[in-house]
């Protein structure tokens, strides 16, 4: 049995991972789109490690694009196998590919009316449904026979709606081995969802690093914090808060929030708009999987039947309502995706509002380097936007308490039950700087073997 690294591998987007196993049984573990403008990586999204139409299965571990956005593509190219995922991953995926294709036609259209050298889209719309097709929904905590000698089970990992955590039994020549996959750990009370629910025992791990040379801010310091740049900024200086945020589960998570505070009073009574039809429709996908929820939302529930949703919440479905929203010199609260200001809505409203000082900016997860939130996230006092190099002048914040990734001490003791049977560890989706100080952390701690493979390198298990 052998794995390849095919994504992730010294970066944190394209998650993608190949097992074969003795008899040449294929099983891919994500599929990927790389977010960012790396330039080593620039033809990693149209190219393949392997070849589509050999791999016989797909498990998926949750809807992030960084983890599926060339699904459509590996069917267009060949692939013709189930991909495996959990029910609330199939129907969050649904919304997502298509919005991910709609982009790319989009950026491909804006390109090509200004360049001779024609771009195309990675996939369009077309190859979604298609994709679609092959996805089977299981559910958590029940060991699956994926093919003769191989079962999956999913666990809870506590990411965003869905996601899950991969444990494989393999069974050759008479011995049984456990592959596991941490997909990406997320944060104990958190709100919304569950916290990650501890892996089986298993040989060989491959972890998620994205956080691995630091600590969060606590949990309960969070609220209040984002209570004070709301007044800050849309109080005192009767500015517009720009929040850039991934459309499925940030978006929630901060809109739930919000809720809270405003059925405790103590939210200003300012607008609140969520700009991205995708966040629109993905809300109302949270309301029909209450099986992720935890035990808070659902008491919470006992008291607002509607936890994503009060009276200065509007959300923005049309784009002439978006492009309103750019006009308007009232203060108000503007949550649009893309998180990485790479993409989407959010991208004009900071183009609009980045030059006022006026205005906050308040970053609330991972960006990848190169994209706007992580020149943003940098320091940086210019930002280019379609050619445009604008001044920074609007104040900017962050907030990695946000964040669905787990810090490091978190990752740690996800890992920790792992201790005396593990044999080798494999550190996956991380900057290669935040890998080696997670390595350092773990030999700290006790743990051994630990591998941080680069792209395309292939281990013999």
């Amino acid at each position: 049995m052998t794995i390849q690294f095919c994504g992730a591998a010294g970066a944190v987007t394209g998650s993608a991972h190949l097992i074969t196993l003795a008899d040449g049984y294929k099983i891919l573990l994500d599929c990927g789109m790389y977010q960012g403008k790396d330039k080593d990586m620039a033809d990693f999204n149209e190219n393949w490690i392997f070849k589509p139409e050999e791999i016989d299965l797909m498990i998926l571990s949750h809807a992030h694009i960084d983890h599926t956005g060339r699904i459509p593509k590996l069917v267009r190219d060949g692939f013709k196998g189930e991909i495996i995922t959990t029910h609330a991953t199939r129907s969050l995926c649904a919304i997502m590919l298509l919005d991910s294709a709609k982009i790319q036609e989009r950026d491909a259209e804006y390109h090509n009316k200004r360049n001779k050298q024609k771009v195309k889209p990675l996939y369009t719309s077309e190859d979604v449904p298609k994709a679609m097709n092959q996805f089977v929904g299981i559910g958590y905590g029940v060991w699956h026979e994926v093919n003769d000698g191989v079962r999956l089970m999913f666990r809870d990992a506590g990411h965003i709606l869905g996601s899950a955590n991969v444990t494989l039994e393999v069974e050759e020549f008479g011995k049984t081995r456990r592959i596991g996959f941490t997909g990406d750990i997320g944060r104990p009370n958190r709100p919304i969802l569950r916290d990650p629910q501890i892996m089986p025992k298993v040989d060989f791990m491959i972890c998620e690093s994205t956080y691995g040379d630091k600590e969060h801010t606590s949990p309960p310091r969070e609220s209040e914090k984002l209570l004070s740049i709301i007044k800050e900024i849309c109080v005192e200086n009767k500015g517009k808060l720009i929040i850039p945020a991934f459309s499925v589960g940030r978006t929630q998570e901060i809109v739930y929030m919000l809720d809270r505070m405003e059925t405790e009073d103590l939210l200003p009574p300012v607008p609140i708009y969520v700009d991205s039809p995708l966040a629109v429709n993905a809300t109302t996908i949270f309301g029909t999987h209450p099986e992720c929820y935890d035990d808070e939302l659902n008491e919470y529930m006992l008291v607002d039947s509607n936890p994503f949703g009060f009276n200065n919440l509007h959300y923005v479905h049309d784009i002439e309502t978006s492009k309103s929203l750019n006009d308007t010199k009232d203060p108000c609260i503007i949550i649009s995706a893309s998180g990485m200001m790479n993409a989407g809505r959010v991208k004009h409203h900071l183009f609009n509002s980045v030059t006022n000082k006026k205005n906050g900016i308040l970053i609330v997860g991972y960006c990848a380097p190169y994209t706007p939130g992580g020149i943003l996230r940098d320091g940086a006092d210019m930002v280019t936007l379609w050619g445009q190099r604008l001044p920074v002048n609007a104040k900017v914040f962050v907030m990695d308490s946000f964040s669905a990734h787990a810090d490091r001490s978190e990752m740690e003791e996800f890992l920790r039950n792992q201790k005396g049977r593990m044999r080798k560890l494999f550190l996956v989706h991380g900057t290669t700087h935040k890998q080696e100080a997670f390595k350092e952390y773990l030999e700290g701690k006790g743990y051994q073997d630990i591998e941080i493979p680069q792209l395309g390198d292939e281990f013999r298990l």
